[in-house]
């Protein structure tokens, strides 16, 4: 009987101790996992002046052949500006941080220095909110004025993540405006939004009435002709 009650003291003691194994884990994963995928400035890769880091897809949605198309424009406008240009995308901010207060802190982090910054632009993408926003150095700022990076980040981005999450082609046309813009090139503005939908109207335009109006004269008269002789021929006969 000794020996029972020890072995079921054994397995009270054991069962408690895997349960606070299990709480812990549970604990471990509920307050560590959720930080974990989301993106601080500190854990970007480091990027300098002229490596040649023209895109950094940390949330990995652009395909290699877009990359390697939009790099290639990019590295010419290097060549024949000196601007670069440098698309990021991450899956998620930290708490309280936004898509401005990012791009502001990795721009002054990747390029600290006033002659660094000034000829850099950064693209960053965060496709948990899909939101953007574009920081430039002083020296670009002149052609990429302030609205034109708004309207990058809020129009031409956006136009084709709204239609379904296209990011290939929201980094295609924004990679096309802003290279237009920079190498001195008219801007081509936004894309163009049509709205398709139609509305049925409740009223009768002004020649829908006078297209009723004449039906009904024309019934009208074809009965008048077919009911009046009718009525004459009985009223004669009788």
């Amino acid at each position: 009987m000794i020996g029972f009650n020890a072995a079921q003291g054994l397995m009270r003691r054991l069962t408690r101790s895997l349960g606070l194994l299990l709480a812990v884990g549970l604990l471990s994963i509920a307050g560590f996992s959720a930080p974990a995928f989301a993106t601080s400035v500190s854990q970007m890769p480091s990027v300098t002046p002229g490596d040649g880091s023209w895109i950094v897809d940390e949330a990995e949605i652009l395909s290699r052949f877009n990359e390697g198309q939009i790099s290639g424009r990019l590295k010419k406008l290097e060549a024949e500006f000196g601007d670069e240009i440098h698309f990021v995308t991450f899956r998620r901010l930290d708490y309280g941080e936004t898509i401005e207060s990012f791009s502001d802190e990795l721009f002054t982090t990747w390029f600290p220095t006033p002659e660094e910054q000034k000829n850099q632009v950064i693209v960053a993408l965060d496709i948990s909110t899909n939101t953007a926003a574009v920081r430039s150095g002083e020296s670009v700022q002149d052609r990429l004025t302030e609205d034109i990076a708004t309207s990058i980040a809020e129009e031409t981005m956006m136009a084709p993540i709204r239609k379904g999450d296209q990011y290939n082609q929201s980094f295609l046309d924004a990679s096309d405006r802003l290279v237009a813009v920079l190498s001195g090139e008219e801007d081509p503005g936004p894309p163009i939004i049509i709205d398709n939908t139609r509305v049925e109207g409740t009223f009768a335009s002004a020649e829908e009435t006078k297209e009723s109006n004449a039906t009904v004269i024309v019934i009208v008269l074809l009965i008048i002709s077919t009911v009046v002789p009718m009525l004459t021929y009985y009223a004669y006969v009788r």
